[in-house]
């Protein structure tokens, strides 16, 4: 167990990812947790718990309970919010807001701005929006209408890593632009290349060269959702495909482009859910993590 501290205690708890966004929360608790980290890794335990203890005197079970305690904030009845997910994970919480609320909504993300450098709300309805940004607490809120996201913060400055976000159809630019959006919110450069399905495949033949010098692609496509396996065809570059639920009856809401990605001749695509364009970005996300972490 200690080793366990020691390990925690030597990261940067606070450090900033290569996309811009802080890994962890910067409110006081990260500064006491780190502090109790590093007592324990420096072997100034005890056994027992006192009511009246310094943090040169911590136990690993009062380590332990202190990190639990900072594991999530409730919000009364309806929302435990998980403050240490970067740090689990390397991407903040979200709020996905489909079925939640406008009050529910606005009350997370007025405490998640309190703890998180990247505050986003996806699947935001148009009148959900107007009616979260009259808060006066959120006056610098911002919604992006075609992602249906509402973020908090501007995005930071791009770094060099960039992800193509490409689009069979003007109809599928929704998912599209979740992706593109909540990618740019965490600091990564993105390249759209919209309408460039395989109806016209000389549209994406253009773009070829800038598929291939982009890092990681995310392709959404909805209809016969033959794209990502095309550009599977093209590229060296991994790819992140997402089926949309566009398309006539026998689509069949997204499940046949869905299937056609599944069963993509070209190797090494990925597929997300229907209409996730959000799990699209973060997956693209953790790919570009492991690239500069490699």
């Amino acid at each position: 167990m200690t080793a366990l501290f020691r390990r925690l205690a030597s990261r940067r708890l606070c450090a900033r990812d290569h996309a811009g966004f802080s890994s962890t929360n910067n409110g006081a608790g990260t500064s006491s947790l780190r502090k109790i980290f590093e007592s324990v890794a420096a072997g100034e335990v005890r056994e027992s718990t006192h009511s009246q203890r310094s943090l040169a005197q911590v136990s690993v079970t009062d380590a332990m309970h202190d990190w639990r305690a900072m594991e999530y904030d409730v919000l009364e009845n309806y929302a435990k919010l998980d403050g240490q997910r970067a740090a689990r994970t390397g991407f903040p919480e979200v709020v996905y807001s489909e079925g939640k609320t406008t009050e529910h909504v606005t009350q997370i993300l007025l405490a998640m701005r309190k703890t998180q450098d990247m505050v986003l709300a996806t699947r935001v309805s148009s009148n959900m929006a107007s009616i979260v940004m009259e808060h006066p607490g959120l006056a610098d809120i911002h919604y992006h209408s075609t992602a249906r996201i509402l973020s908090v913060h501007a995005a930071p400055p791009p770094g060099r890593q960039v992800v193509c976000v490409l689009a069979a159809g003007t109809s599928d630019l929704p998912v599209a632009e979740e992706a593109a959006v909540t990618l740019e919110l965490a600091g990564v450069a993105v390249q759209r290349i919209y309408d460039v399905g395989v109806a016209g495949i000389h549209r994406l033949l253009r773009h070829r060269r800038a598929v291939e010098e982009g890092d990681v692609s995310i392709v959404v496509a909805g209809m016969d959702g033959a794209l990502p396996g095309v550009v599977g065809g093209l590229t060296s570059k991994a790819i992140v495909a997402v089926p949309t639920s566009v398309g006539y009856g026998a689509a069949f809401g997204g499940l046949a482009p869905l299937l056609t990605m599944l069963n993509a001749c070209s190797p090494g695509v990925g597929v997300v859910n229907i209409d996730n364009g959000f799990g699209a970005a973060v997956l693209a996300y953790r790919i570009l993590q492991s690239k500069s972490s490699g």
